[in-house]
């Protein structure tokens, strides 16, 4: 074989071993100008007034960093699809996501959709990043590829339960929805209420359009405090049918309840109503990323910063701060130790940390909505 082409077929290799790698970038998510997310949320029907706003604040802040020049070099892309809130429509677009190319699943929102959707992702190198769901078993083993900035509702349940015990409620009653987010809540907050020592003494489902006979049965039960797990319009029905008919103990929610949505509904109704979070004050002005994210929602015209929006943000800004430490030849694996390295991280006000852990968080605050219909801490 003659010298030019021996260096021919050697530059012919070369090239092809170099298109290789860039089709497999490309197949990870990750190219010279781009790391590619894949979302799949409610953008409308069920579950979209609280997945709505997680999006637009994972936004924000992709849009902030982008505009600055990117994540070392590269664009940030979020790739999102609508499920409806649908578990099998979830499934089905996480399906298009993988087939599509993606460095990671970033944001799904609802737990019934990630348990669906895990299969796909189980045995691959996929993380699945900062989901907006509370249901425990997500932090189990079985889900080893699920990354969560938020706490289980068990914590959100022990929280509630030990302040109900220092108002001396210790008969619980739980009006909780038929969804299966509603249904995973339930769980946690039997076994860790009842563990943590309240008497259950009533636990009733909201049918729709027999909420009053449903809370007739509550109260017979003389309980001295009521969580109501369900989306804000349904709980706020409850809690305006337990108001009429005389109950005056606290009334709790888990964060999936909607702390602004549920406050707005009910107005000076809600009066006593507590309801967790599990990200600072919206509205908390001495708190960085809280000043941060409302400084960029007037800027982009988002409209009024709420804990929702708040836990996007939290979210886009934590995967920022995980990529910017892959090196240069980025990729999936790459990807998880640099989550991995996240020890204890300050996001301005709001700390992550996903050394030996996988829930990045415990962070559990409750919050009151006030005679006026405000929020309060």
């Amino acid at each position: 074989m003659n010298t030019l082409r021996r260096r021919w077929l050697q530059a012919a290799m070369v090239a092809a071993l170099a298109g290789a790698s860039a089709v497999a970038h490309a197949q990870d998510g990750v190219t010279k100008s781009s790391l590619v997310l894949g979302q799949s949320l409610a953008l409308t029907g069920p579950g979209s007034a609280l997945a709505g706003p997680f999006h637009t604040g994972a936004k924000l802040y992709f849009d902030k960093v982008n505009a600055a020049g990117g994540v070392n070099g590269r664009q940030v892309e979020l790739v999102t699809l609508d499920d409806h809130g649908n578990a099998a429509t979830a499934a089905a677009n996480t399906k298009k996501l993988l087939q599509q190319g993606v460095l990671a699943l970033f944001g799904y929102y609802g737990s019934p959709q990630v348990a669906a959707s895990y299969p796909l992702v189980k045995d691959t190198d996929v993380l699945l990043f900062a989901p907006a769901a509370g249901a425990d078993e997500l932090r189990g083993a079985n889900y080893a590829n699920v990354y969560s900035l938020r706490p289980g509702y068990s914590e959100e349940a022990a929280a509630i339960t030990k302040h109900a015990e220092t108002l001396g409620a210790r008969k619980l009653a739980i009006l909780y929805g038929g969804d299966g987010e509603s249904l995973a809540a339930l769980d946690a907050a039997e076994r860790t209420m009842t563990g943590l020592g309240a008497n259950l003494v009533s636990k009733q489902m909201l049918a729709s359009g027999a909420v009053a006979g449903t809370v007739d049965k509550t109260l017979a039960a003389n309980p001295e405090s009521v969580l109501v797990i369900n989306d804000a319009s349904a709980a706020a029905g409850a809690v305006r049918d337990l108001r009429e008919k005389g109950f005056r103990g606290p009334i709790y929610g888990f964060s999936n309840t909607g702390e602004k949505l549920l406050a707005e509904q009910l107005g000076p109704t809600g009066a006593g109503v507590v309801v967790v979070r599990v990200v600072p004050k919206s509205d908390s002005a001495k708190i960085a990323v809280v000043r941060e994210l409302t400084a960029d929602a007037q800027a982009a015209k988002a409209g009024a910063p709420n804990v929702y929006m708040l836990e996007g943000y939290l979210a886009a800004k934590a995967f920022v701060e995980a990529a910017r430490r892959m090196p240069r030849d980025a990729g999936r694996a790459k990807l998880r130790k640099a989550v991995e390295s996240l020890d204890d991280v300050n996001l301005g006000g709001f700390r992550v940390h996903f050394a030996d852990a996988r829930v990045a968080s415990k962070m559990v605050e409750l919050s009151l909505i006030d005679s006026q219909g405000r929020v309060r801490e």
